[in-house]
């Protein structure tokens, strides 16, 4: 019952809580399962995330703007302490440092700017300029990446279970991705709208990552944090965009519980009403729409989806909200019945959501 009370007392109109990747029924899993030193880490990433939970939720967030159409990137770093943001150690235009993760985050941060500039003519997470700032080397052993509506945070993983969190660049897209729906739609981080938010981050985490490597629909391995697993986890990633429910089967983390159908929808209280649980759902319907589409995701299911979330879905959206509107932009861009509505729409409905 971990899951259930860790969550139960968080302010379902909440926009913006902290927004980790790892969700709460894999640290739930680890405390039950894992060896006495990874029960403690477990227990140690959960004391912290739900300190800083707190704190989001009572000060709110400070946004730091810089002058329109500026990438500006700075780095800290926390020496394994929880005091952010930390020793500022790499800013915009300075030389790699040689710390794997101060330039991976570097990077990863770069990548997903130059990607919603390149594709969407987007300025920054607030489409204002909005610096964008990381912490790495977050508490010590620290197993996961955060969002805390102003700046991204990586712990460097315990190593046994999971490696550093900056070494998956659809990570860090996925991350930064909660900053534009806190600008955006807002969506509220509870039960279907939390939902379709860990989703949004998932559908354009992973194009951050298609969109660096080139690849198209058919050469993606639609996994989300395929770097994150160590070599002792059995496990290919910590979500499947493709195949929901498949990422990872270990006696440690246990079974990967995403469902792949509206039909086996989470319908408890833990991971705020199943907000990384239920992701499953429309990830695989965008999963199914750019793989029908057919070349690159982002040049037109990529579009439908940024449009959505930009100007159409509101805070308390659900599945049928999210499906209809996908569908009806299809149209509008592409023409009514038109192959691309018509993958829109095949995808919503094979994984249950029909409109």
């Amino acid at each position: 019952m971990v899951g259930n009370t860790r969550f139960g007392w968080l302010n379902q109109n909440c926009r913006c809580p902290i927004c980790c990747i790892l969700p709460p029924h894999m640290t739930d899993e680890i405390i039950k399962n894992g060896n006495e030193a990874q029960r403690s880490m477990a227990l140690e990433t959960l004391r912290v995330s739900e300190q800083f939970r707190g704190r989001r939720e009572a000060v709110g967030a400070v946004t730091l703007m810089t002058p329109t159409g500026e990438k500006r990137r700075t780095v800290y770093d926390a020496k394994t302490e929880t005091q952010l943001p930390g020793t500022l150690v790499r800013a915009e235009g300075d030389p790699a440092t040689g710390d794997t993760a101060v330039d991976e985050a570097y990077d990863g941060a770069g990548a997903t700017y130059d990607f919603f500039a390149e594709i969407f003519e987007r300025n920054s997470i607030d489409d204002r300029g909005m610096r964008l700032e990381s912490t790495v080397h977050f508490d010590k052993k620290y197993d996961n990446a955060f969002w805390n509506g102003t700046q991204m945070v990586y712990g460097d993983g315990d190593g046994e279970l999971f490696n550093r969190f900056t070494a998956s660049i659809d990570v860090i897209g996925h991350e930064l991705t909660h900053g534009i729906t806190q600008f955006e739609a807002g969506l509220i981080y509870y039960g279907e709208s939390g939902a379709i938010n860990e989703s949004m981050s998932d559908v354009f985490g992973i194009m951050v990552k298609q969109y660096s490597l080139k690849q198209t629909v058919e050469q993606s391995d639609w996994i989300v944090g395929a770097e994150l697993l160590t070599p002792k986890v059995k496990g290919i990633g910590i979500r499947s965009m493709k195949a929901p429910g498949t990422a990872y089967d270990d006696p440690v983390l246990g079974k990967d519980p995403q469902p792949d159908h509206l039909s086996k929808l989470y319908k408890g209280t833990g991971d705020n009403g199943g907000v990384h649980i239920n992701s499953g759902i429309p990830n695989r319907a965008f999963y199914l729409a750019a793989s029908e589409i057919g070349g690159y995701a982002w040049e037109k299911a990529g579009k439908i989806w940024y449009i959505a979330l930009r100007d159409r879905l509101r805070a308390r959206a659900n599945f049928k909200r999210a499906a209809k509107t996908t569908i009806d932009i299809a149209g509008e861009l592409y023409g009514q019945d038109s192959t691309e509505q018509k993958a829109v729409r095949n995808g919503w409905k094979t994984v249950g959501v029909n409109v």
